[in-house]
């Protein structure tokens, strides 16, 4: 829409058209988080243009005006030119790249003070007070000059200009001639004596030092206006006027700066701010009236002080700036006439109910402790007609503000029912409670809106104290870490004033999203990654394949949200392969337990010790998810869920449980004893991942091969169905001796593959089966154990088994002929157990063709001759024969 058509747009035009465009937003918005898979009321949202919650706003307004928080008064704020309104802090972006002009300028002396007469007095004729300023169209608005009355100061005099300053371009040595040179006596300037060196070489020329004293002989000096002629004081200012750039002296505008108007407060300065709604000079700035204040009235004011012979040097200076977040152009400091909230009565408050939040990182208290211990007072009101009406009235002719009890209940109650629309299409008459209406001639309705700021900070009492379910305060806010000065604070503030309670007990902080480089996105880099794109694809699915919602949640789940966190092809490229290995082993889980029933369980007690050993893993698994679920540290999940699930679990228990899931029998104990463990994985594995990988465990759940009967006797539909894994307190009785172990047994498993895979390389063997594997053990308790593991009658846990081998033996001693007739061998050392001797040959018998391993047994049974025992037991319900046995 262009600039004319926006001018023809009634208030009530604009805010329909505001309102079908923020409800299209948010519908497009909640079909992408639909999609991503996140789960929340969908079709009862809150949103703040509905009357309910406009309602609760001016409520909010209402508690903090009538405890005497709210007020108006002409100060200085941020007010955009290109938004024709004030802005708060948080509506302003600071771009990188921003280059300002900046001046030194001279202002005559013509007076000092008795006290200060005597130290100036051989100077005065030619004596000047250098300034610096980045904005040089606010010297028309110069009301004084402020010195800090700590620092030390030097009056300098002027020499002529050094041969060896090549860096000043001529144009730049005219200026410093005719504003330096002009008179017949050398002039002196009055700058911090720290910043003399620094001045020499930006100026190009020598200045020497007369006398020195401290910035508190200046006060009350006089000075010209360099624009108006009028006479203005210099002032002593506040720790705010440094050495780390300028001259140590600070021209003052309190009409355009937020020092400068707490400096012109304390010595009764006028605040001047002669800027109108579209930042052009007004009449009050004279010559300069109608000009661009960022633009060609800038240039005109520099050019005038040149011309007076007040500029000294002007030059670019690129620094951060100000823009309004919307227009994304820059803004000014300008006096107006606001709503205010005064944070001053309530900030001890605020800052002692702050440590009382738990902040997710920690360091997030110290950002919102700085910005909100530093907090003016808060500019509340909007020059703009979308929004929330501040319920205000204006007496005709005082200009008063009429703001009571009853007017803003009255105001609240039609808002209520129909909307903050009213405001606009309503009489003054009919806005006004009955007790006013004889008087309704005398007031007019304001124009100004809430900022959008106190919209979202009032979220809490028009959605916690409204809703069934939810209480005060929230359990947990969640937002980026700009919003320590946007909405965690604006929440925190009306809530302070209102309830004089915090409105979260918890605050989670998160980073944004760069590229796989580290680089910010942006569209001209082509470096943006869509979200959209990464769960349906893009045009060329080769490069941009669809890999669904849960691979953007897994990665959302995997960084560190504290801080920055980084995306690109490669990146998703990994979480994929992550993500079919957890989908391949959720797969084998099922497969695995496509003929179990609950029935079928075996308890706890009969389970063998390797099974005891995975559910003991396993409850300390959930617990560990448990915790970082509740201190919000999803990448520890993410780490354990890869760790377990895709890397422990399928690398040992899984791989060890093929053997028996395959050939052992289909109703035989050590299968049923095997799923029921596997069963047990399967259900807590799934309940863990569904907040993070939801249509994974979905997925999982729609083709479960058993019912789930939930403690009510329904059968679980879906898997949110389901509560959190529970707390088995016999998983967790094993014995530390015995969990010990086996970590002992893993480590030397590993150990144990890698003399196999040497036996591999050095084509001894093919598979581990064609291994057996000889094991000496220094510890005598250590060789005990092992022998009984060769020996137990659980075939679980045989250690061959174990091993994935045909046979295991082990030596009651070691000798030097069994050393080296042994053609691989390693060793695993541990504290517990010492030294153990790994040594591996070929097995001994013939391979049996089920289950491929290798036994003496084979060829003892007439009908299966190429069968080991186990598995003709297996296949034939005949009895074994006397001779036969278990390999």
């Amino acid at each position: 829409m262009d600039k004319d058509a926006r001018k023809e747009l009634t208030p009530l035009r604009l805010r329909e058209k505001a309102a079908k465009f923020a409800k299209e937003t948010v519908n497009i918005q909640m079909k992408s988080f639909k999609r991503y898979g996140v789960w929340a009321d969908w079709s009862n949202p809150y949103l703040t243009l509905s009357p309910e919650y406009e309602a609760a706003q001016i409520e909010v307004f209402s508690q903090m005006a009538m405890q005497g928080y709210i007020y108006r008064g002409r100060k200085p704020v941020h007010w955009s030119p290109s938004s024709r309104t004030a802005l708060a802090e948080a509506e302003l972006e600071y771009p990188e790249g921003h280059v300002s002009t900046s001046i030194y300028a001279i202002f005559k002396i013509i007076s000092a003070p008795p006290a200060s007469y005597g130290l100036l007095e051989e100077f005065l004729s030619d004596l000047c007070l250098a300034i610096w300023t980045t904005t040089p169209w606010t010297i028309p608005a110069n009301a004084a000059v402020a010195v800090n009355p700590k620092l030390l100061y030097g009056v300098a005099e002027v020499h002529s200009i050094l041969k060896d300053t090549a860096v000043l371009s001529k144009e730049k040595q005219a200026n410093l001639k005719r504003a330096l040179e002009s008179g017949q006596t050398k002039p002196f300037v009055i700058v911090a004596s720290e910043l003399v060196s620094m001045l020499e070489s930006k100026w190009g020329v020598k200045l020497v030092v007369k006398k020195t004293f401290h910035g508190s002989a200046l006060e009350n000096c006089r000075y010209l206006h360099p624009v108006n002629g009028k006479e203005c004081p210099v002032v002593l200012g506040g720790d705010y006027i440094t050495t780390q750039s300028g001259t140590g002296l600070v021209h003052t505008a309190p009409g355009h700066g937020q020092e400068d108007y707490a400096t012109g407060l304390k010595y009764g300065l006028p605040i001047l701010s002669p800027v109108d709604d579209e930042g052009k000079f007004t009449e009050e700035a004279g010559q300069f009236s109608g000009l661009d204040v960022l633009g060609s009235g800038n240039a005109a004011v520099v050019k005038y002080l040149d011309e007076q012979l007040s500029l000294i040097l002007e030059e670019p200076y690129k620094h951060k700036y100000p823009y309004d977040w919307r227009t994304k152009k820059p803004t000014i400091f300008r006096a107006t006439e606001q709503w205010f909230a005064s944070v001053d009565g309530f900030r001890q408050t605020a800052m002692d109910a702050i440590n009382e939040v738990n902040w997710i990182p920690a360091q997030a208290v110290n950002r919102i402790i700085a910005m909100t211990s530093s907090r003016s007072d808060w500019c509340i009101s909007r020059q703009r007609t979308w929004g929330v009406p501040i319920p205000v009235f204006y007496h005709v002719h005082s200009k008063e503000p009429l703001i009571t009890v009853e007017t803003i209940a009255h105001i609240k109650a039609i808002v209520s029912n129909k909307g903050s629309d009213a405001w606009w299409y309503m009489s003054t008459e009919e806005l006004l409670p009955h007790k006013y209406r004889n008087k309704a001639s005398d007031y007019q309705k304001g124009t100004d809106t809430m900022d959008v700021w106190f919209d979202s900070g009032s979220s809490w009492a028009a959605v916690l104290g409204k809703r069934d379910g939810l209480s005060f305060p929230a359990d947990l806010y969640l937002e980026g870490t700009d919003q320590h000065r946007g909405w965690f604070q604006s929440s925190l503030l009306t809530s302070i004033a209102s309830t004089g309670k915090a409105p979260y007990s918890c605050v989670i902080t998160h980073g944004f999203v760069l590229d796989e480089k580290g680089l910010k996105m942006s569209k001209s880099l082509g470096n943006v990654v869509d979200p959209e794109i990464v769960i349906t694809g893009g045009k060329n699915t080769k490069n941009e394949p669809a890999y669904g919602a849960d691979v953007l949640r897994l990665w959302v789940s995997s960084v560190d949200y504290a801080g920055d966190v980084m995306i690109g092809p490669q990146i998703l490229r990994q979480m994929s392969d992550i993500y079919r290995k957890l989908r391949g082993t959720l797969r084998f889980l099922l497969s695995n337990l496509h003929d179990w029933k609950i029935v079928s369980a075996v308890s706890y007690s009969d389970l063998p010790k390797i099974d005891k050993y995975a559910l003991f893993q396993l409850q300390n698994i959930v617990n560990a998810i448990r915790d970082s679920y509740e201190n919000c540290q999803f990448y520890k999940i993410f780490q354990i869920i890869q760790r377990f699930a895709i890397v422990d679990l399928s690398n040992f228990y899984l791989d060890v449980a093929k053997d028996r899931l395959y050939v052992g029998g289909t109703s035989s104990y050590t299968r049923r004893s095997c799923q029921t463990v596997l069963a047990a994985h399967l259900l807590s594995i799934v309940r863990v991942i569904a907040p993070i990988l939801p249509h994974l465990a979905e997925d999982v759940w729609q083709n479960l091969p058993f019912d789930y009967v939930k403690e009510d006797g329904s059968v679980a539909k879906f898997v949110f169905e389901l509560k959190w894994p529970g707390v088995d307190e016999n998983w967790l009785a094993m014995p530390a001796d015995d969990v010990d172990f086996w970590r002992i047994i893993l480590e030397l498993r590993s150990e144990v593959n890698k003399v196999l895979e040497n036996a591999r390389t050095g084509k001894l063997i093919g598979s581990s089966l064609e291994a057996k594997v000889y094991l000496h053990a220094s510890d005598g308790a250590t060789a005990t154990r092992l022998q009984e593991m060769c020996t137990a009658i659980n075939d679980a846990d045989a250690l061959h088994r174990i091993l994935i081998t045909s046979q295991v033996e082990i030596f009651s001693s070691l000798d030097d002929e069994m050393v080296t007739s042994t053609p691989y061998s390693g060793r695993y050392t541990d504290k517990r157990t010492g030294e153990i001797w790994i040594g591996v040959t070929q097995a001994s018998g013939t391979k049996c063709e089920r289950c491929w391993n290798y036994s003496p047994q084979v060829g003892s049974f007439v009908e299966h001759p190429t069968l080991c025992a186990r598995c003709f037991s297996v296949i034939d319900v005949q009895p074994l024969p006397a001779a036969a046995g278990f390999s």
